[in-house]
């Protein structure tokens, strides 16, 4: 049966109380050893319908008739590693190989089907652009409700609104419906939300991939910053192969579910472009 413990709380809430006391350290055991993110055995089984059914009447019907089939997909398959605080963490692997869907379940939007999955203070997840946002509110009203998913209160957005909007680059169109905005607008208001408080852990995928190169310029500076200032732990996914080798330090190659390579960035993404 799938697991995920995690000792984050919101940033209004108080952290939980300890259910016993800590083991003793020992050279095997240092203060500091438990990893940010540990994920033990994780596989994630969707089930497919075997046929299209284009309405809620068919479905109902099949249903009742016993005529509901399924199909099982493996999006992951057995996967283990560990990621240590202050490691920047790459993942890559082609288009299907299980990446986003690893990263939803570390980020805590998906429930594995078997596995466990632990996670160590507040997480900062950029993952789906678009996602915790209401396209017809403005920008204002989504800097709130953002913030708000991400458990930060109102008090907090209201003392950091100014940094966000500024970084955003955004100003002149806040009263403005977010269904006009671009892609790279998007990115730009959900990446200065998630980043203006200092995460734990940094979850980020392919949200730099759009939007002007300046500004991806302005956020792979400020991720530095939180890496090089503040000790956060970075877990980076992006089809630009040069861009995690410049970032990362450790990587993970997936394929079609499963977890080809465990290791260093360098070893990683080289036996990645070797496979293509």
């Amino acid at each position: 049966m799938a697991k995920r413990s995690s000792d984050t709380s919101p940033i209004t809430g108080q952290p939980p109380a300890p259910s016993a006391p800590p083991a003793p350290h020992s050279a095997a055991n240092p203060p500091d050893s438990q990893p940010v993110v540990l994920v033990e055995g994780v596989s994630m089984i969707f089930n497919i319908a075997n046929e299209r059914l284009n309405s809620l009447k068919e479905y109902v019907l099949k249903l009742v008739q016993r005529q509901l089939f399924y199909r099982e997909f493996c999006a992951l398959d057995n996967i283990s590693f560990r990621v240590d605080k202050g490691d920047v963490f790459g993942i890559v692997g082609v288009n299907g190989s299980g990446k986003s869907t690893l990263l939803k379940i570390i980020a805590g939007v998906l429930e594995p089907t078997r596995g466990t999955v632990q996670t160590r203070g507040q997480i900062a997840p950029l993952i789906e652009l678009g996602a915790g946002f209401d396209f017809e509110l403005t920008a204002r009203e989504n800097i709130y409700l953002n913030g708000a998913l991400l458990g930060y209160s109102r008090q907090f957005i209201d003392e950091r609104f100014d940094d966000i909007v500024d970084f955003s680059e955004i100003g002149e169109f806040l009263e403005m419906p977010m269904k006009n905005y671009s892609t790279g607008m998007v990115a730009r208001i959900a990446f200065a939300i998630a980043t203006v408080m200092v995460p734990d852990l940094l979850i980020v995928d392919e949200t730099l991939s759009v939007g002007d190169m300046f500004f991806q310029e302005k956020c792979m500076n400020r991720i530095n910053s939180l890496i090089e200032d503040n000790g956060t732990t970075v877990l980076f996914v992006s089809h630009d192969i040069d861009k995690v080798e410049r970032l990362c330090r450790k990587a993970i190659w997936l394929d079609k579910g499963v977890l080809r390579l465990n290791g260093g960035v360098e070893e990683v993404c080289e036996a990645y472009r070797n496979s293509q």
